[in-house]
């Protein structure tokens, strides 16, 4: 645990790191490289001076059942406060790199950083994180350790799909509230 005490997040700020993390994620992440929607902030991991994982993070989901039953907002709340949600849109660990709770760690040490860096760059700060992992590819063992919440599975439709029929795989929701006070803030 003390080399994983070592690393390092850094945000992607200058063009070549943006390049650079878009060449990682569209060569390595298994969907690619898609620019992010809306408000975004990306990062990469560092450990002795080695990019060994990346980060996206941009705009929530505009509506997922299991996200806004797990709130309880109205559809007035979500429009309203739907900036207070952020999604881990893609987290890659570089194929390479093997580490026991490498994953885990990083979670928690974005969970701590990213709602600071948020609004200092949006002015908005962010009570709760989502992400969709897709069950075919993973279990989502690291949203797990690192204490996020399984809240349940998308129906596959996508954003852009037809209603009522499935046209991307159907995904596991996991959400991570950054503070205590979460649902107060986003059913305002």
């Amino acid at each position: 645990m003390s080399e994983l005490a070592a690393i390092q997040l850094c945000p992607v700020i200058t063009r070549d790191h943006s390049r650079l993390w878009n060449e990682y994620i569209h060569r390595y992440h298994y969907l690619g490289h898609k620019p992010l929607p809306g408000a975004q902030l990306r990062y990469f991991v560092i450990l002795d001076e080695q990019i060994i994982a990346a980060l996206g993070f941009s705009a929530a989901a505009w509506q997922t059942a299991p996200r806004d039953q797990f709130i309880g907002w109205s559809h007035e709340q979500r429009q309203k406060n739907l900036p207070l949600v952020v999604n881990n849109a893609r987290f890659l660990i570089m194929p390479w790199v093997k580490s026991k709770n490498l994953a885990s760690t990083i979670l928690s040490m974005i969970a701590r950083r990213l709602p600071t860096q948020w609004e200092e760059r949006y002015g908005i700060r962010p009570v709760l994180l989502e992400t969709f992992v897709d069950t075919e590819r993973f279990a989502g063992t690291c949203y797990k350790a690192a204490n996020w919440i399984y809240v349940g599975k998308t129906k596959g439709r996508g954003k852009l799909g037809p209603a009522g029929k499935q046209s991307v795989p159907i995904k596991d929701l996991w959400l991570y509230p950054l503070c205590r006070q979460f649902r107060s803030h986003l059913t305002r």
